[in-house]
């Protein structure tokens, strides 16, 4: 089945549209790379997201606007796939969406909400669409996060000792192999919303880590800012931009932006490491955005300096591409019937069939369910 996975993250910076041919053949789900498009929000949808995630108030008219705008984002991206890495042979979509909120409270999730309305990717693709695919892990008692645990765990079994898969998106998490699963904390979000401040918006990220790479950690800043408790709590965890949004620390008088861009990174990289370290993993494989900051990912080779930290290219997955191939993966299971959660990994209280479904142009006409799960994914 040729399965087009969408992703945008808590960056909120474009829409990546992972192609993939899957098949399950003896308990292994086989996975074919076809590559990856990006496709940018134009300024106006980004500056419209920004300005309605937390903390701020939103209308529902905002909600709605950006509910259309984003689906439409979803569906271009979705056809371009399709046409250029499918040959226009694409059998499904699978849609993260965009997550603007995470309702945390009293370390349970209550509810998550992504926007992107699906029935504007079946509608430009022909195509039926999977979507929503975190509410019903919360539904069931899960945290909804990190979701790709199931795709990691399938994906890095049989490795020799505890190999570990790291996300470094806007939050960052890990994925251990008896499913421990969790949001470490900040991964580019702090970061990200700290250049904006300091260049007034004219940058977005620290491209190449180029403003840490001048600065130097600010011990005190940095000692406060790991005091957060959420950094103790236990997993299964998950947080999100409600926490770690713009607001969430204050650069002290006289503190440069290289210097506090540098203490940021390493915030990520330390409390990724001590993560790393409570799960005693032997090896990193590492994925996400925050793999292309040489500062983050020496910082974080630092202080792992006896396990190896890999990127999730030399296992035959793009680093940029790996979270929207693994909700390929998700719509793929989705279709066939089977379950694309590990319950330990989320918390919830037994697997769930994850996501709606919305018909394509010729109805909604699915496979055969499966005969059984699978036990493991191979790159093909």
């Amino acid at each position: 089945m040729l399965v087009i996975g969408l992703m945008s993250g808590t960056s909120y910076d474009a829409v990546d549209a992972a192609a993939a041919e899957l098949r399950l053949a003896d308990g292994t789900l086989l996975l074919k790379p076809l590559g990856m498009v990006s496709t940018p929000y134009d300024e106006e949808l980004r500056e419209a997201l920004a300005g309605a995630l937390p903390p701020a108030a939103v209308p529902l008219a905002r909600v709605c606007l950006l509910d259309t705008r984003i689906g439409q984002a979803f569906a271009a991206a979705a056809v371009r796939a399709d046409r250029e890495l499918c040959g226009g042979r694409a059998e499904l979509v699978a849609s993260h969406g965009q997550t603007v909120y995470h309702w945390v409270d009293g370390g349970r999730v209550h509810g998550t909400l992504q926007l992107g309305q699906p029935a504007w990717i079946a509608e430009a693709t022909g195509l039926p669409v999977v979507s929503d695919l975190r509410s019903r892990d919360v539904a069931a008692g899960g945290q909804g996060a990190p979701l790709v645990s199931l795709v990691d765990l399938l994906w890095l079994r049989g490795r020799p000792g505890t190999p570990v898969a790291l996300n470094l998106g806007g939050i960052a998490n890990l994925t251990a192999p008896d499913g421990t699963a969790f949001d470490t904390g900040p991964g580019c979000a702090l970061l990200d919303a700290a250049v904006r401040e300091f260049t007034g918006g004219r940058l977005t990220y620290d491209v190449d880590g180029a403003l840490a790479a001048r600065g130097r950690p600010h011990g005190p800043l940095l000692e406060e800012l790991l005091t957060e408790p959420y950094y103790a709590l236990p997993a299964p965890k998950t947080t999100g931009k409600e926490l770690f949004h713009a607001g969430y620390w204050r650069a002290p008088a006289g503190i440069s932006a290289e210097d506090a861009l540098a203490t940021l990174t390493r915030l990520t990289a330390r409390t990724v490491a001590d993560a790393v370290r409570g799960v005693a993993a032997t090896e990193v494989v590492a994925s996400g955005g925050g793999t292309r900051n040489p500062v983050l990912m020496r910082m974080l080779r630092g202080l792992l300096p006896e396990i190896p930290v890999r990127v999730s290219d030399e296992l035959g997955l793009p680093a940029a591409a790996k979270e929207a191939y693994a909700f390929a993966v998700l719509g793929f299971l989705t279709a066939h019937g089977l379950a694309g959660t590990f319950p330990a990994a989320t918390g919830a209280r037994h697997p769930s069939v994850l996501g709606s479904l919305t018909p394509g142009r010729n109805g909604l006409r699915l496979p055969p369910p499966a005969p059984g799960p699978p036990v493991r994914l191979r790159i093909e």
